[in-house]
C-alpha cells in the first residue's frame, strides 16, 4: 500500500519541478518554403510561384539560395561550432500574407538561366500552422513546404 503513495508523491514532485513551458519570441513565417534537391538545383536559376485561394491569386517573390548543411561539428566545453558546406540543393521562401489554413492551389515553375522552364507543376496543398516552441506556446504560421526534385514537386 505504501509503494503506490510513494509513486504518487514522486510524480507530483516531478510535475511541480517541471515548471511552465519556456516560450520564446520565435515566429513562424506565413508563406511557402521551397527546397530544390540536387541535381535538379544545378539546372535552376530562378523560381516563379503563384498561390490561389477564394478566387484570388498571389505571385510572391521567391528567391533561391544555395542550401547548406553541417558537415563537421566540434565542441569544447560548453561551446560548439559547425562547419557548413553547400549541399548542391537550393532553398527559398515566399511570404504570402493572409495564407489560409485551408486548401490552396500552388503553381511552381523553375527556370534555367535562359528563362526556359526546367520544371513546372500545379498542386493543391493545405498550409498548416506550426508550433516552434511546442503546442503549449501557441501556433504560428500557417505555411507550406514544397520539395522539388526528380521531375516532381510534393508537399513535405
Amino acid at each position: 500500500m505504501r509503494a503506490p503513495s510513494t509513486v504518487l508523491v514522486l510524480a507530483a514532485l516531478l510535475t511541480a519541478c517541471a515548471g511552465p513551458p519556456v516560450c520564446t519570441a520565435i515566429g513562424v513565417p506565413v508563406g511557402v518554403l521551397l527546397d530544390v534537391e540536387p541535381p535538379l538545383a544545378a539546372r535552376v536559376d530562378r523560381a516563379e510561384l503563384e498561390v490561389c485561394w477564394s478566387g484570388t491569386c498571389h505571385r510572391p517573390e521567391l528567391i533561391l539560395h544555395p542550401a547548406t548543411a553541417a558537415v563537421e561539428t566540434t565542441c569544447a566545453g560548453d561551446t560548439c561550432s559547425a562547419r557548413m558546406a553547400e549541399t548542391g540543393g537550393a532553398h527559398g521562401f515566399a511570404s504570402v500574407p493572409g495564407l489560409p489554413k485551408s486548401p490552396v492551389r500552388v503553381r511552381l515553375t523553375l527556370r534555367d538561366a535562359e528563362g526556359r522552364s526546367v520544371l513546372g507543376r500545379t498542386l493543391d496543398v493545405t498550409p498548416e500552422g506550426r508550433f516552434p516552441n511546442g503546442p503549449e506556446c501557441g501556433e504560428g504560421g500557417p505555411n507550406v513546404q514544397l520539395v522539388a526534385g526528380s521531375g516532381d514537386v510534393r508537399a513535405k
